[in-house]
């Protein structure tokens, strides 16, 4: 990877939006985005320029510090993270976004790696653990494979808050009975314990199928089970 700089890279605040449609706020937001965080001014060049040329769009930081400080961009995408840098290192981003609950998949590049430090990332749900320098194209495909994850993950909690808001409209029985007929239990065993007839049991069920928009019981099944657990258990 050539790690001479051309030009000044693309403004933190303001990424680079080559590929997305100028002035389309909606494309803009879908179009995935890139964090490139390195305290090498070269090496962040080089990057966010191999990025442009196969146009993915790429913003870079001096340090984790500045990143979080950004405030973000809900875009799809990746970082791709040094690991040693003055302040808090990688792995300590890596452990911060665990702890806050943000999944963005990283890409780890470094010139300090070693094995102890790469079963650590690994281990913590890192993509890619990459030293430097780096094929160009064993990059993209980490990116690639990055960029992948993250719109799997994104997809993934847009179907659990659908399932969510649907789940709220459910009274407190019709959600007994969602549970149980998740557990494979027949009409007339969730009758007898919930102390209710087979009928109330069928017009609950009908109205789950109704309200949970469920073509089928697999499909009410697989909607239930793709809700957490703790937010299953949880009480309206």
């Amino acid at each position: 990877m050539n790690q001479e700089p051309r030009r000044q890279p693309p403004s933190p605040a303001t990424p680079a939006t080559r590929g997305a449609k100028i002035g389309d706020e909606a494309s803009l937001a879908e179009h995935p985005l890139v964090l490139i965080v390195d305290d090498d001014l070269d090496v962040r060049t080089a990057l966010a320029e191999l990025l442009e040329s196969v146009g993915i769009d790429a913003a870079t930081f001096g340090s984790t510090r500045e990143w979080l400080e950004s405030g973000g961009v809900d875009r799809p995408g990746c970082l791709i993270l040094d690991v040693r840098m003055p302040g808090s290192s990688g792995l300590d981003l890596q452990h911060h976004l665990a702890r806050s609950g943000d999944p963005k998949p990283i890409i780890f590049l470094t010139g300090h790696g070693d094995i102890p430090m790469t079963v650590q990332a690994m281990k913590a749900g890192a993509v890619d653990f990459l030293t430097k320098p780096v094929r160009d194209q064993t990059l993209l495909d980490a990116v690639a494979a990055g960029i992948e994850r993250d719109l799997a993950q994104r997809a993934d909690a847009h179907a659990v808050k659908r399932h969510l808001d649907l789940l709220a409209a459910l009274t407190p029985r019709e959600r007994q009975v969602l549970a149980e007929v998740a557990r494979g239990r027949l009409n007339k065993q969730i009758a007898f314990d919930l102390g209710i007839s087979q009928i109330t049991v069928k017009l609950h069920r009908s109205n789950v199928m109704r309200k949970m928009r469920a073509g089928s019981v697999g499909e009410l099944i697989r909607a239930w089970e793709a809700i957490p657990q703790d937010l299953r258990e949880r009480r309206p």
